[in-house]
């Protein structure tokens, strides 16, 4: 066995460029961040409208670097896009919940498809645990999450159990900082 690295691993490129079957990058999970970059992400997590002049004079960098930056990290994935964080009450959806689902092993590749098709699922994370898939479900009332969990959820082939947590409250989080 060799201790010698490949040329490409010896670079100092620390994001891998092959693909897996599942979209997924092979070797490293992400691609290595510096501070400033950890610090452009922060500020565009709390201003996502926040003009590039802006950023480069809060980071303390150039308007090109800043750029530069910018682009690479929309390049890599990293960025995936600029929207607006909506408040789910003020926009209609006042009932919200956390749902566990257990389904049959050989039904998860088709699941998560079908599970984005449902209305009101905000967000969909195939798990390990107790559970496979946990959802995220926001609707207008009571009587909607009935509908959307009794219904539609435990209709799908392959559902196997459900669990609900309803949210009571919830509090902005930061992934940087």
């Amino acid at each position: 066995m060799s201790d010698k690295r490949p040329p490409e691993a010896a670079s100092g490129d620390q994001t891998s460029t092959e693909t897996l079957p599942h979209g997924g990058w092979a070797g490293r999970t992400v691609p290595a961040l510096d501070e400033t970059d950890r610090a452009m992400l922060a500020e565009l997590s709390a201003d996502g409208r926040l003009a590039v002049r802006a950023l480069a004079e809060r980071l303390h960098i150039s308007r090109t670097n800043a750029y530069a930056r910018l682009e690479r990290l929309m390049a890599e994935g990293v960025i995936t896009g600029f929207g607006a964080r909506i408040d789910p009450r003020r926009a209609g959806l006042g009932t919200s919940a956390y749902i566990m689902v257990t389904v049959e092993q050989t039904s998860w590749r088709t699941m998560a498809t079908d599970l984005h098709e449902i209305p009101y699922v905000d967000h969909v994370a195939l798990v390990g645990g107790d559970f496979d898939i946990l959802l995220l479900v926001r609707t207008p009332d009571n009587s909607t999450l009935r509908d959307v969990v009794l219904e539609r959820l435990q209709a799908l082939e392959g559902v196997r159990s459900t669990r609900t947590w309803l949210i009571f409250e919830e509090l902005p989080g930061s992934v940087l900082g």
